[in-house]
This record gives C-alpha cells, sequence and structure tokens, in this order.
C-alpha cells in the first residue's frame, strides 16, 4: 500500500516531472554527449591541439559565477520563465557553432556565452520542479528528472557519431540545433502554471537576499556539500568534453568510442533511478558515499595498463553512474537540510562550485597534457580527490530542514 501512494505521487504529477525530464535531456546537460561525439571532427578539421582544446572545460569558471544569480532567479520568477531563456539561446548557439571559420578564439566566445546563459535549462531550475510537487516520492522524482540527459545520451551518442562521420561538424550542429529547439518548445509547453507557482511568482518580491543567504552560510551541511562537491567535480572535463579522445588514446576504435559514449549514458541511468530510490529508503550520508566514490575505481582502472574494451567499459560505466547520482544527491539533500522556498538559490551556489571544480580540473589536465602527452597523472590525482570528496558526506547529520527565513 506504502509503494502504491509512493508511485501516484508521480503519477499525479506526471506534467511538471516530464516537463522537466525533456528540458534536462535537450538542454546544457547533454552539452558533454554533443561536444565529446563532435569534438574529434572538430579538432581534426580545424587544427586545434588536443591541449588547446581541453582549457575550453575551464571556461565552465564562467558557468560558476552564472549558477548563484540563475538559482536566485528561479526562486523569484519560477521555473518556466527562467527556463525559457535558455530554450531559446540553446538552438541559436548550435547554429552559430555551425557557422564559426574554425577560429578557436570565436570558439571559446560562443561557449562562453552558452556556458553562461544556458545555464538556465540545467537540473539548478529543473529540479525545482520535483522538489516543489512531489515529497514522499522526491528520490525517485529527481531520479525520473534527471534521467532526461542520460536517456537522451544513450539515444543520440551512436546517432550523432554516424551522423558526424557522414556528414561532418557544420552540420551536425546545425542537426542539434533543430533538435534543441523542438524540445525547447515542448518542455515549454508542458511546464504547468498553477496556483501554487502562482502565489510563490506573487510573494518572491518580499524576499531578501540578506534574509535567505545567512540562513545558508549558517547551516554546516553547506559547507560539508561545498566541500565534497569541489573534490569530486575536478574530473568531470572527462566525462564532458575529453571521453572519446581519451578512450581513442587507450586504443579504442572510433566505433568502439561510440559505445563507450552510450555506456556513459546507460552508467548515468542506472545511478539516477537506483540512487533515486536508494535515498528514500536509506541513509543518505551513506548512499552519497558509496556512489561518488564509485569512479575513484573507474579513473584508477584507466590510468593503469588495463586498456581490454570490457574493463575499459566497466569503468566508464562506473563513472557514469556517478556522474548521473551526483544529480540526485546533491538535489536530494538540499531539500533535505533547505526549505523549498530557497532550494534553487542553494542548489546554485552548490551547482556554481561543481563548475568551478570543472574548470579547475580542465586547468590541470590542459597543464599536465602539455607537460606529459598523457592523461594518467591526472586520472590518478582526480581519482584520490574523489575519494576524499565522496567519504567527507559521511559527517553529514541527521538533521531536519532548517528553520525557514523570516
Amino acid at each position: 500500500m506504502a509503494d502504491q501512494h509512493y508511485l501516484e505521487e508521480l503519477r499525479q504529477n506526471w506534467r511538471p516531472l516530464l516537463a522537466a525530464t525533456i528540458g534536462m535531456g535537450s538542454g546544457m546537460s547533454v552539452v558533454g554527449v554533443i561536444t565529446s561525439t563532435i569534438a574529434p571532427s572538430l579538432i581534426a578539421d580545424t587544427g586545434w591541439s588536443k591541449a588547446d582544446f581541453a582549457m575550453v572545460g575551464s571556461l565552465a569558471l564562467v558557468t560558476s559565477f552564472a549558477f548563484p544569480f540563475i538559482g536566485r532567479l528561479a526562486d523569484l520568477i519560477g521555473v518556466k520563465m527562467t527556463a525559457l531563456i535558455g530554450q531559446v539561446t540553446v538552438p541559436l548557439v548550435y547554429l552559430a557553432y555551425s557557422l564559426m571559420s574554425g577560429d578557436f578564439g570565436v570558439y571559446l566566445a560562443i561557449f562562453a556565452i552558452q556556458s553562461f546563459i544556458c545555464v538556465t535549462t540545467t537540473a539548478t531550475v529543473y529540479t525545482r520542479l520535483a522538489v516543489q510537487y512531489v515529497r514522499n516520492a522526491r528520490g525517485l522524482a529527481l531520479a525520473i528528472v534527471a534521467s532526461g540527459p542520460a536517456v537522451t545520451g544513450i539515444i543520440l551518442a551512436p546517432i550523432l557519431n554516424s551522423y558526424v562521420e557522414a556528414n561532418g561538424w557544420r552540420e551536425s550542429y546545425q542537426a542539434m540545433a533543430l533538435f534543441a529547439a523542438v524540445a525547447g518548445l515542448i518542455t515549454f509547453l508542458l511546464i504547468p502554471t498553477e496556483k501554487r507557482s502562482k502565489d510563490q511568482l506573487k510573494a518572491a518580491p518580499k524576499r531578501k537576499a540578506r534574509e535567505d543567504y545567512p540562513v545558508i552560510f549558517r547551516t554546516t551541511a553547506f559547507w560539508i556539500l561545498l566541500f565534497a562537491m569541489l573534490l569530486c567535480n575536478l574530473p568531470a572535463t572527462i566525462l564532458l568534453v575529453q571521453l572519446k579522445i581519451l578512450m581513442l588514446d587507450n586504443g579504442v576504435t572510433g566505433e568502439g568510442a561510440a559505445v563507450m559514449l552510450s555506456t556513459l549514458s546507460a552508467g548515468m541511468l542506472a545511478g539516477r533511478f537506483i540512487t533515486g530510490v536508494a535515498l528514500d529508503r536509506f541513509k543518505p550520508q551513506l548512499v552519497s558515499f558509496i556512489t561518488l566514490g564509485l569512479p575513484s575505481m573507474g579513473l584508477f582502472v584507466i590510468a593503469s595498463s588495463y586498456d581490454a574494451p570490457a574493463v575499459l567499459t566497466a569503468a566508464v560505466f562506473s563513472m557514469g553512474f556517478a556522474f548521473g547520482a551526483e544529480g540526485d544527491i546533491v538535489a536530494f539533500l538540499v531539500a533535505r537540510y533547505f526549505p523549498v522556498d530557497i532550494y534553487s538559490s542553494v542548489l546554485g551556489l552548490l551547482t556554481a562550485s561543481m563548475s568551478f571544480s570543472t574548470a579547475a580540473g580542465a586547468a590541470l589536465l590542459s597543464f599536465i597534457l602539455a607537460a606529459t602527452g598523457g592523461f594518467e597523472l591526472f586520472l590518478v590525482i582526480v581519482g584520490t580527490a574523489v575519494l576524499i570528496g565522496a567519504a567527507s558526506l559521511l559527517l553529514l547529520g541527521e538533521s531536519k530542514e532548517v528553520p525557514k527565513p523570516a
């Protein structure tokens, strides 16, 4: 009976959950799959070096500045209008990529714009729908929403890989522009405008940052989460833009690398749902440590001399599993320790730290590639950092949500 009620809550709120899932699966969260798939063709055509391209990931620093503002905006004006900004911009960005001449500076400029504006189509905004509408099955609801990028990746990676090899990177970016435009429109139409949302919008101008942020900064859980996210996201640049290149360097064929990208997405999908259900039923601190610590093993394996396809596939799957679980974990823990009224403000700050960590990891990778020509040292360093970050989550207490700010 309890399980029936558990699932009934999801059925009753299918519309906001579907909207958030499609939005996540067509917005900024799938840029990693798209970029990793197109990057080899783009680099080969333009003559850019791997070290230079690795520095692209450091522009996530731009994103880190955007997230706190985007999170605050979602708390003030709601998900629908905040997400619309990115839904319009994402297709235009892909179109701009397809029209560039091959100048690396132009690519960086477009990527910077994408990194700043299109974060309105990420979990900081869309997961607010799951937290706002679902309570008892919140972990599973967050898993459903966060599964959007993984589902897209599983379907899109092999199709896009074949399309890139047949038509080149320009036409591929144009195809992605059309995909993002259609999906963005569907998402916008699905996001409900209900009484609850209107009440929040009406009350929003009364909220003051000087009242909300002290509540956030006085909560120990915030600092533990901040520390963990800074360490656990150092290897994210591998998953976002470097995975196919890394696999090719390990002797995997182009077709095999496409399989690895699908494996990554499958791992993400498994991580979303297994972790989501586990968070609803078991101690979240322990669930968080186990799932976020998992990729350290995958990173160590890839850094080793074991290059058998099955071993590399398992390593990539473990990294995808943790990457998928992370979205559930951060959103679930923020909702656990903070009131919904400031959910996106808190998540924006934490996501900013994650983007900063991704940028730092990309800069470190670029330096190591230039110095050593290989990925091994980087994989060992970030694998150790991930293990420490995941372990720190065991320090989280059993406290409930903090009192709502006045």
